[in-house]
């Protein structure tokens, strides 16, 4: 635990707030699959001095001066980040991924240009040409989707038909809330046949590929693999873009002028220290161990709600995440599902499922997953448990179950703290 003695002090107000987040997190259990917990060492990072400079450029070519011990703060981050993923080009100063992935954007395409991307509906992201999105307005936005939500088999054939057709600049392999491992041989090929890059957003994943336990695009020709540093990857909020293949140098130092100037000032130098802490704690041996209890637990978790009829959409998971069908199978929507699990401890969010007739929200779904519990020690039982308490409390309803989902909840909570370090 990092004390406040200063916040205490000079912003009380603020201090009370901060500590309540801090109980809150201490006390339940976070399952939504983009959160995670950082080590006590990434958040030093977060707090040190290195907020205070300026360092707009690259190491050696910076536009202030004194920047002796920021371009070696930098360089380690990209080194680890590039031994990580098996990258040849790495460019750590995405302030988040949305950043990572409109700097790819405006690094491959010039406006008009066609960007073939997964459907936000069947698990894509906002940030792959949702219209609501201003970026949607610059480039072409083509959507695929799946071909079978039971299984979630995306239609690989029509994805095809749709680049031959469509002739895209980008075919962007990627998701926010899809619980299966995409074929990335598959969306490569497709890319080679059709002239155009192939890239992956691996943000949700990119843990789980460091790890082990999915598979590295890489290694399947990906030109450019975009990523958040937070979620399963266990570091600071943040971005990061990394490139390899043939065509690396080339795309790289684009990629690198997308994001500085053309996008971004000054890096937050804080932040990149934090990044390179990160990449070393996933670089050690324990957290293979970690990414592969990552998926058991998720795929506990399916279980448990399988052998009570609740529908998963793609039937279960193969990652970290699971997205429930609680509408059609409880009658009750997402929105008020996760009100009544926060009541009870357990935090997650309301997601739109596969063709939804329900609003965003107010959606037919929730998405839940198990980063931030197998950081705190929880194995394949444990998951179990917290399903079972998440079922009953959502078949019941009332407040008696509630209360003692709370106290469960709560006890599990105590028996598995947060740990400090990760070294």
């Amino acid at each position: 635990m990092i004390n406040y003695p200063h916040i205490e002090s000079e912003d009380p107000e603020l201090f009370a707030l901060i500590t309540g987040e801090e109980e809150r997190q201490r006390d339940g259990l976070e399952l939504i699959p983009s959160e995670n917990y950082v080590s006590n060492a990434v958040r030093e990072a977060m707090a040190s001095t290195l907020t205070n400079k300026y360092s707009e450029g690259y190491p050696g070519k910076r536009y202030y001066g004194g920047q002796q011990f920021t371009d070696q703060v930098e360089t380690i981050a990209i080194e680890r980040a590039k031994k990580l993923f098996g990258a040849t080009h790495a460019n750590v100063q995405p302030l988040g991924g949305a950043n990572a992935n409109i700097a790819a954007y405006m690094a491959l395409m010039e406006p008009g240009d066609t960007i073939l991307g997964m459907d936000l509906y069947h698990g894509g992201h906002l940030t792959h040409g949702h219209p609501v999105t201003y970026i949607s307005k610059i480039f072409n936005f083509i959507r695929y989707k799946m071909k079978d939500i039971e299984t979630g088999e995306i239609d690989y054939d029509e994805l095809r038909q749709t680049a031959l057709r469509e002739k895209p600049k980008v075919i962007l392999a990627g998701f926010s809330a899809y619980p299966r491992e995409l074929e990335w041989q598959k969306i490569s090929d497709i890319a080679k046949e059709v002239g155009a890059i192939a890239m992956a957003d691996v943000a949700h994943i990119a843990g789980l590929i460091a790890g082990g336990s999915q598979k590295n695009p890489f290694d399947y020709g990906f030109d450019v693999m975009t990523t958040t540093t937070h979620k399963t990857l266990r570091g600071p909020r943040g971005g990061m873009v990394m490139i390899a293949g043939d065509r690396g140098e080339e795309i790289g130092k684009k990629i690198d002028k997308a994001v500085f100037p053309g996008l971004q000032g000054g890096p937050h130098m804080h932040q990149i220290a934090a990044k390179a802490i990160a990449f070393r704690e996933a670089l050690q041996p324990s957290f293979k161990t970690y990414a592969h209890q990552v998926v058991e637990n998720a795929q506990a978790m399916a279980e448990v709600f399988q052998a009570h009829d609740i529908r998963l959409i793609t039937g279960g998971t193969s990652n970290h995440l699971l997205l429930a069908d609680v509408f059609g199978s409880l009658g009750i929507s997402g929105h008020d599902a996760e009100t009544l699990l926060d009541h009870a401890g357990i935090t997650l969010n309301k997601n739109s499922i596969a063709d939804d007739t329900r609003k965003p929200m107010d959606p037919s779904g929730i998405r839940f997953g198990t980063p931030a519990m197998t950081t705190r020690g929880f194995k394949t039982e444990e998951s179990k448990q917290v399903a079972e308490l998440m079922v009953e409390v959502l078949k019941k309803r009332d407040e008696a179950t509630v209360t003692k989902a709370r106290a469960d909840i709560l006890a599990l909570a105590e028996a598995h703290p947060v740990p400090e370090s990760f070294a």
